[in-house]
C-alpha cells in the first residue's frame, strides 16, 4: 500500500528560474539531475526523507492542463505488484511494472477524474537514493 508521496513532477519553461525559487526561496535542497546528450532537462529536489519535487523542461511533447504546470502525482508504494492488484479490483487500470531510468520500479494509473498517478517502488540503485545522475540517453 501507499507508503509516502515519492515526488510530484513540475513541469517548467525555465529551469533555473524553477531551482532558483525551490532551493534559494524555500531551502530544498538538491537530488539528482535528468541529462539527455549531455544536457540538463529536469532534477530533483530533496523535500526530507525520500520526498522529492521533480522538474522537467516543458517541451510542448506533454503541455500541461491551461494555467497549471503539474504533471502527474507519484506515489512510493511498498510494492508496485501488490498495489496493482488492489487497482484492478476496483475497476483501475494499471499498466505493467517497468524499470525506469532512474534504477526505480514504475506502473501508472488515472484516478477517476484523470489525474495521471506514477506508482514507483525504489531499489538499491535508485537515483532518489545514490544521488547519480539519471541518463536520458
Amino acid at each position: 500500500m501507499v507508503t509516502g508521496i515519492a515526488h510530484i513532477c513540475i513541469r517548467t519553461r525555465d529551469l533555473a528560474a524553477a531551482r532558483r525559487f525551490y532551493c534559494e526561496g524555500l531551502g530544498c535542497k538538491p537530488g539528482f539531475e535528468f541529462l539527455r546528450d549531455g544536457q540538463l532537462v529536469g532534477f530533483y529536489l530533496k523535500l526530507g526523507g525520500q520526498n522529492f519535487l521533480e522538474f522537467f523542461k516543458a517541451d510542448g511533447q506533454q503541455p500541461p492542463a491551461e494555467n497549471c504546470s503539474f504533471g502527474h502525482l507519484c506515489l512510493e508504494v511498498d510494492s508496485i505488484e501488490e498495489t496493482a492488484e488492489t487497482l484492478k479490483a476496483v475497476g483501475a487500470e494499471v499498466t505493467a511494472r517497468t524499470m525506469g531510468k532512474d534504477h526505480s520500479y514504475q506502473a501508472w494509473t488515472t484516478d477517476p477524474d484523470g489525474i495521471r498517478i506514477e506508482l514507483h517502488e525504489y531499489t538499491a540503485r535508485s537515483c532518489q537514493r545514490t544521488g547519480a545522475a539519471c541518463i536520458l540517453d
